[in-house]
Order: structure tokens, then C-alpha cells, then sequence
């Protein structure tokens, strides 16, 4: 078993019960500031990711002299993505705290990302106060200066509190403790003038969490049993079922169903179980469709997935002769893919649902289960490794991504407990296609809002909140787009980042070729991301032929600082995106 964890890591040893050290030193009467870290850590926040500012610095302090761990990163971006995969590595809330003005805009695509995935994430910001509004104060923060949207409840916040004074933390400590006991994401931003911060005008009563679990009627459930026993049934699963894995297993093993997963829900059911055929959508395997062609089940039960463009592309070889048991705590989701389908759409927690279908579900069914389901995943739009020109061959130097994949898989996946997350791009899908994870939560992938830079900043804050190895599958393209390469330094991070390096925006290159626009620029400067890490640091190893790549990861994975391998790729070798070029001809109409 390859080194997993790293003793180093630099964490506060203070534990948030009433021992610990108060939060305000410089005087007896606590400050705004003060009180919202204690409400904070009532509310069991334990980490805190941001570039701090003047206008935010009495907050700042606060946070730091409390037992809520701290991490000052390089760019709002690159925090906001590290408190969502860390929030999706340990479950706790994570609160993001940024400047005014371009510090709170530098975070949004980081916090959008985090609203789309469905993480629990809590934006503190810092504003200009009243009485300056309108004077052109540096980086005027208000209201009347910024998109409103920022600073009130809709598609960006669940919930979004400007502070006028110490009296609306009541209020808002009841929310934020509403939210994050919620099923589901919630996203909050607090925005706090300064002079409020500073203020000792405040009274706050410590919010409690409760985590009730949205049940559905006993009816409903008595109707999904009679549905799933009368006829059979495939399990379609998505990123929503992840608490749910135990459940699934034993509900797909009861009943022999065939189970699939969209590319964010791999892992939730083992991908090296006979009962599972694949990976649907965007770069997912022939094995679904050919299923669904052969022996199509009469329904689907579809647990905690959107059916979006990235897991279905709106197929209709995936819809059954009966439609669907579509199950999710968002009541708006069942039905929206295809609003044709039969759909008998149930609101509920997933884990609450297969808990009690399971105890109403009869041990004989009325169908017999077919139980050799299991097809290969080595599919793709052509093989890769009969489709090479000669400068291209293994022997001239170049990586073939597959070949890449299938150590990373040996290496990484199966020798190791780490945390896996890919890239948006090319590496996304080769990751996704060929990649296989025997166990739920190893695998994070952002196919939502697929912003680019989130897994290359995402992988330090999985790393840091989990206590272990976290390793980001990326492109050139995005490392140079936005890293955390040296936060993980300053903080002793086991983070590893596997550069597919191709000198290219090679995603962007094989589309528009396919597509026929043939002229667009996608080249990049070849970057030595070696020479990068170190010059922070860190650590690193260049692959330039294929039986360097175990020894490369070997390396990454026992290292005890942050660590990059840069892997000179074949660019020619085409990745499996045809599903998505397809879906976007269509909609050019």
C-alpha cells in the first residue's frame, strides 16, 4: 500500500468546545467579527480558504485566533474550489472569506461551481460601510456598485445576508443553521461592512444543526415496491446517491438488477462488479447503450441524477418501455430531462428511500433477474491503439493517454486510498472512460458547470480536509489557467498533480477539427512543469516514455510534499468526446 496520509501537515491542534482560546484579544466586549466565528464554529465549520484584505482584516483575525483552520491561498478562484472539494472530502462546511470588490468577483466561478455541485459552502466578504458609499472608495463594495445578485437569494446564493449591525446575526445564524442541515448543497454569502466588523453591538444565540432526512409518504413507497417487482428494473445512479452506497449494493444485488452511472456517480456501485454496465453520457462506455438495445429493463430507477446533457445527452435509446422512478430531494428534477417520459417522480433522500424500500421489497420477484449483465468498458469511438501514424508510435517518445490511464488505475486507484479528481477537458474524459473505482467517494469530477481550474485547486483542499492523498488528473491548459501549487507547499499538502502536458488546448483542437473549424488557435508554450513545481518547493518528475510512468507515480504517491508528474502525451490519439460533439451539432441547429 503506497503512503496515503502525511503526518506533516500543518493543523491546528485546538479543539472547538468551550476550552478553547477566545477568539477576541483585544478587548473584553466580543466584536461583530468575533461573534460570527463563534456562530461559524457552532454551525461546525472547522476550515476557512480565502485571500484576506484591509477591508476584511478584523474578520481575518478572528478567524485565525479561533480554532477554524485557516489556509490563505493564492487567488479567490483557487479557495472557493478548495472549499468545495473539501467540503465533498469530509462532508463539513467551508467557509470561503474574500476582500471587497475584485476579491468577491474573483471567488464567483469558484462559488457558482460549488451552488451546481451541490456543496455546502459559506461566502464571507467584506463591504464598504455606509457612510462611504458613493465617494469612490478603493474597491467600492455595495449594492449600488455590484450585480445585486450577489448580495440576495437566487441562482447563485440560497441564501445571501448584507449586515446592517450585530442585531441581524440572530437571523442569521438561523438560516445558515436551516441550510446546512438541509439535504443538498446550500451555498450562503455574508457580506459584512467594515466598521460592522469591528463593532461590539451584537448578541447572538449559538445555532444547533439538525439533520432531519426528507422521508418520502408510505404510499409512495408501497407503489415504488409494486412498480419494482412487477417487471424488471435497470439502477441509473448519479453523484446525489453517494451517501447511499451500501443501500444501492445491496438493492442491485436483491434484485439482480443492472446498474449505470453518469461520469460524476462513479464508484457509488463498483465499477468492477458484474451487475455494472457502465458509464453513461460524456466519454461513458457502448456497454449502457448496448445494454439498453438487448435486454432494455421495463423501468429505471434513477437515484440522485439531473439526466443532464453530460449524463444522458437527452438519449432516448436510455428511456425503458416504462419510464422511470426518478428519486431526489430537488422535487424540480424528476421529469425535466424528458418531460415525455413516463415518470413517477418521488422527493426523498435517497439513503432514507432505499432504506425503506428494502424493508418492503419481496425476497421473490415476479421477474427473473438476468445476472450476467457485465460488459467490457475498453469501448471507445475507435481504438486508440490501432489508429496511430508512425511518428506517433510508443518507441518515438510519446504517451498514450490510455496507456497513462491504465497505470494510473493499477498505481493510484488500486494501490492506493487517495482521493482521484480530473480536469475539465481532455483529461475528464479519459479519466472517466477508462478509469475504474471499486468504492464510493475517491472519484470527483465537475461536470455540472465544468470550470476549468477546479480540479487544478480543488485537489488541495480534498487533500487538506481529508488528511491524505488527493491527486488531480489535468491538462496544460488548465495548470497554467489557475494552481495551488504553492499554497500546498506553505502548508505541507500531499497534493499530486499528473499533467497530460500536449502543449495544447487538445479538447478544444480535436473538437473544432471534428466540427469543421479547422483555423483556431489552440497551441500553447510547452510549459516545464517540473521546473515549476520546484522553483515553489515542491516536487516533480518529467515521463517522457511509457515505462517511465510506474515509477513516476510510484514516486508522486510516496512523496511527502506537494508533487507533479508531467507527462508528455501523444496529442493525435483522439479522446472519447464524439457523445458531446454530437450533442453539439444539434444544437447549432
Amino acid at each position: 500500500m503506497l503512503l496515503t496520509t502525511n503526518p506533516l501537515i500543518n493543523k491546528k491542534s485546538r479543539e472547538c468546545d468551550e476550552s478553547a482560546k477566545p477568539t477576541n484579544t483585544t478587548s473584553i466586549q466580543p466584536t461583530v467579527a468575533d461573534c460570527i466565528v463563534q456562530m461559524l464554529t457552532a454551525l461546525e465549520v472547522r476550515h476557512a480558504f480565502g485571500v484576506g484584505g484591509g477591508a476584511i482584516a478584523p474578520l481575518w483575525a478572528a478567524l485565525e485566533q479561533s480554532c477554524i483552520q485557516v489556509l490563505h491561498f493564492r487567488h479567490e478562484a483557487g479557495a472557493a474550489f478548495a472549499a468545495m472539494e473539501g467540503y465533498f472530502a469530509d462532508n463539513s462546511p467551508i467557509v470561503v472569506f474574500t476582500t471587497t470588490g475584485p476579491g468577491i468577483t474573483n471567488a464567483l466561478t469558484g462559488i457558482l461551481a460549488a451552488r451546481w455541485e451541490g456543496a455546502k459552502v459559506i461566502l464571507l466578504s467584506a463591504s464598504t460601510p455606509t457612510v462611504l458609499h458613493g465617494k469612490w472608495a478603493l474597491q467600492e463594495t455595495s449594492i449600488d456598485t455590484m450585480p445585486k445578485g450577489i448580495f440576495t437569494p437566487g441562482v447563485l446564493f440560497h441564501y445571501a445576508k448584507c449586515i446592517k449591525s450585530g442585531d441581524d446575526l440572530p437571523e442569521i445564524a438561523h438560516e445558515l443553521a436551516l441550510g446546512l442541515s438541509r439535504p443538498g448543497g446550500f451555498v450562503a454569502h455574508i457580506s459584512i461592512p467594515t466598521d460592522i466588523q469591528t463593532s461590539t453591538d451584537c448578541n447572538l444565540s449559538l445555532p444547533k444543526l439538525n439533520s432531519p432526512r426528507l422521508l418520502p409518504d408510505t404510499k409512495i413507497i408501497t407503489k415504488a415496491v409494486e412498480l419494482l417487482s412487477s417487471a424488471p428494473f435497470a439502477i441509473w445512479l448519479g453523484f446525489g446517491a453517494r451517501d447511499a452506497a451500501e443501500e444501492i449494493l445491496q438493492l442491485a444485488e436483491n434484485t439482480g438488477a443492472a446498474v449505470m452511472s453518469s461520469p460524476r456517480g462513479k464508484g457509488i456501485f463498483p465499477e468492477n462488479h458484474p451487475q455494472f454496465v457502465g458509464v453513461t453520457g460524456f466519454a461513458g462506455h457502448q456497454s449502457v447503450l448496448e445494454y439498453m438495445q438487448s435486454i432494455p429493463p421495463e423501468r429505471i430507477l434513477v437515484l440522485g441524477t439531473r439526466l443532464g446533457e453530460f449524463t444522458s445527452f437527452w438519449s432516448p435509446t436510455t428511456v425503458p418501455p416504462n419510464g422511470f422512478i426518478h428519486v431526489d430531494i430537488d422535487p424540480l428534477i424528476p421529469g425535466a430531462a424528458y418531460p415525455t417520459a413516463n415518470t413517477f417522480a418521488i422527493c426523498a433522500d435517497i439513503k432514507a428511500f432505499l432504506r425503506a424500500l428494502l424493508e418492503q421489497l419481496p425476497q421473490k420477484l415476479s421477474w427473473s433477474p438476468v445476472r450476467t449483465l457485465h460488459c467490457t468498458h475498453q469501448i471507445t469511438l475507435q481504438d486508440p491503439l490501432d489508429s496511430y501514424c508512425q511518428e506517433c508510435q510508443p518507441d518515438k517518445g510519446l504517451v498514450r493517454p490510455k496507456v497513462l490511464m491504465d497505470k494510473i488505475q493499477e498505481v493510484i486507484v488500486e494501490g492506493s486510498d487517495a482521493i482521484v479528481l480530473a480536469e475539465a477537458g481532455n483529461s475528464f474524459a479519459w479519466a472517466t472512460h477508462y478509469l475504474k473505482f471499486p468504492q464510493t467517494k475517491r472519484w470527483r469530477a465537475n461536470t455540472g458547470f465544468g470550470a476549468m481550474g477546479h480540479a487544478t485547486t480543488g485537489v488541495v483542499g480534498a487533500a487538506f480536509t481529508s488528511g491524505g492523498k488527493a491527486v488531480a488528473i489535468v491538462g496544460d491548459g488548465a495548470m497554467l489557467m489557475n494552481n495551488e501549487i504553492n499554497t500546498a507547499v506553505q502548508y505541507n499538502i500531499p497534493a499530486v498533480w499528473i499533467v497530460l502536458n500536449d502543449a495544447c488546448y487538445n479538447m478544444c483542437a480535436q473538437g473544432l477539427e471534428k466540427l469543421g473549424y479547422s483555423d483556431a488557435k489552440t497551441e500553447l508554450v510547452l510549459t516545464d512543469f517540473v521546473m515549476f513545481a520546484r522553483s515553489m518547493g515542491a516536487d516533480g518528475i518529467c515521463v517522457e516514455t511509457e515505462s517511465q510512468i510506474e515509477a513516476a507515480l510510484s514516486k508522486a504517491m510516496n512523496s511527502e510534499i506537494p508533487f507533479v508528474v508531467d507527462v508528455k502525451i501523444n496529442s493525435a490519439e483522439p479522446a472519447p468526446i464524439g457523445t458531446r460533439l454530437t450533442s453539439l451539432i444539434r444544437q447549432y441547429g
